[in-house]
């Protein structure tokens, strides 16, 4: 029996940061120092799932983001 696919939506960097109302590099920068939304590197590329986005909210209402 073949597993569902969960429907799993990919944002990149450039999304990330209009998300947050901020430049492509802070994105970058916060990733670097281990801030922020989880990313996964795909190639060249870091990509961003929606879930990880929401986790990284629901910590800085937390006040857990770090």
């Amino acid at each position: 029996m073949p597993l569902p696919k969960l429907a799993t939506r990919y944002l990149t960097t450039a999304d990330v940061a209009e998300r947050y109302r901020t430049a492509a590099s802070t994105v970058r920068y916060w990733r670097h120092i281990g801030y922020g939304p989880k990313g996964v590197k795909v190639g060249r590329r870091v990509l961003y799932t929606e879930a990880s986005l929401a986790l990284f909210e629901q910590q800085l209402e937390d006040g857990s983001a770090a």
